[in-house]
């Protein structure tokens, strides 16, 4: 087979780690791919939001198997497209993208299926949603209704900080077009974890939890990020819980989806806090999770591909999961201000060095070449993954590796996976 997988960071970068191990692929082309991704796959410069050269190059190549990274280009249509095409996608169409690609779609949603998720309010100018605010105890949390790359999320502890959140979303466009709707919802207390599935509409395959860190520094302080580390499994989702949350979350949202006659194909991605009363959703996202996927991949045993194929096929009915026993840990090493401004091409060294420890990859993300040397390009630059019998031994592995590798200025959490750990 011929493959094409758009994106160009750590989460692809992981899925072309993944599918280049599966027998029944012969070619894998990346758009736009990046230096990491280039020693597995071919890459062509073509952008994710490029919908039309991308359809214009899988029909030129003749690729048979098309799969999409970022939510973006599947909330512009991407797979709408390739399907009228006659060409085979791996990922949901549009309506079903809007799941992630607006919030209040998704939490209405939620409300009128009766799954849980925390009481919330939508707004679309700053006077209604202060009113609203000051009448609410705190904290709050507060969201670009839109697409913010994983950092449109505010949780405001006081009033002051909810009016500048309001503010800077709702009337300084601090995440643009994403903000011309905000939601208010009630801050959730419990732990957090992530649940990846495959799912054709009906069948609903779970992946091994995940555990994602959200916030730039240490002990979860500090802005939100698209994340800056994971490790899975997630002890924390117990088999109990896990049953619990595909019951009553994701079966009926594929469910009601399917009544809305939207049959949703593809990844579907439960953000979810695990409160007192049980599992709520926080968000969901129609894509793999990233850095999840760099954290759960390594452990899945089985091959990739045939189970993307019967995804998009609708013939998940007899496709079963095998799993590595073990952990896995992803360490995101981040170029310094990130998730505010940062400088890129900054050379980086160690990569090979860390690469050539047993059971570790390092995943490129926010990388590029210049002048033969791999250089920064982004906020997230790598995801360190560890793996290994137990999760203190896959940290261990991702510390080891991250000591190896330099660029200045770099940040990156030094307590990955440690509430995991002290439990």
């Amino acid at each position: 087979m011929k493959i094409l997988v758009v994106g160009g960071g750590g989460r692809e970068h992981a899925l072309v780690w993944k599918i280049n191990k599966s027998p029944l692929v012969k070619e894998i082309y990346c758009a736009p791919g990046n230096p990491g991704i280039a020693t597995l796959a071919q890459c062509v410069e073509i952008a994710p939001t490029d919908l039309k050269g991308l359809l214009s190059f899988a029909q030129q190549k003749k690729i048979d198997f098309t799969i999409v990274g970022p939510e973006v280009p599947l909330t512009e249509g991407i797979v709408d497209m390739f399907k009228a095409a006659g060409l085979l996608i791996f990922g949901p169409e549009k309506k079903a993208a809007a799941l992630e690609g607006d919030k209040t779609f998704a939490k209405d949603l939620l409300q009128e299926l009766g799954v849980p998720t925390a009481k919330y309010r939508v707004f679309s100018d700053a006077v209604s949603a202060l009113a609203y605010v000051r009448e609410q105890d705190f904290p709050l949390v507060i969201k670009a209704a839109g697409l913010a790359a994983g950092k449109g999320v505010i949780i405001a502890e006081t009033l002051p900080e909810a009016k500048k959140a309001i503010t800077e979303i709702i009337t300084e466009r601090i995440f643009g077009t994403a903000g011309n709707k905000l939601v208010v919802e009630d801050f959730l207390v419990g732990e957090e974890v992530s649940l990846l599935a495959f799912t054709d509409g009906e069948i609903i395959i779970p992946m091994i939890s995940a555990q994602d860190h959200k916030a730039a520094y240490d002990g979860d302080q500090g802005p939100n990020t698209g994340g800056m580390g994971a490790y899975a499994p997630a002890p924390v989702l117990t088999p109990t819980l896990l049953e619990e949350v595909i019951k009553n979350i994701l079966k009926p949202v594929v469910r009601g989806l399917a009544d809305k006659g939207i049959n949703y194909r593809g990844i579907l991605y439960a953000g979810l806090m695990l409160t007192q009363k049980g599992p709520e959703v926080l968000e969901f996202n129609v894509r793999f999770g990233d850095p999840e996927t760099q954290a759960v991949l390594p452990l899945l045993k089985s091959d990739i591909v045939p189970v993307m194929l019967a995804t998009a096929e609708g013939s998940l009915k007899d496709v079963q999961l095998e799993w590595h026993p073990g952990s896995a840990a992803c360490v995101v090493m981040a170029a310094g201000g990130y998730p505010g401004k940062y400088k890129k091409g900054h050379v980086i060294t160690g990569i090979e060095t860390a690469s050539s420890l047993e059971k570790l990859v390092v995943f490129q993300a926010g990388t590029a070449f210049n002048d033969g040397r791999i250089v920064t390009a982004g906020g997230r630059v790598l995801g360190v993954t560890g793996f290994g019998g137990n999760l203190r031994e896959a940290l261990k592995r991702s510390y080891d590796a991250v000591e190896k590798i330099s660029f200045t200025p770099c940040h990156y959490r030094k307590d990955i996976g440690f509430k995991a750990v002290r439990k």
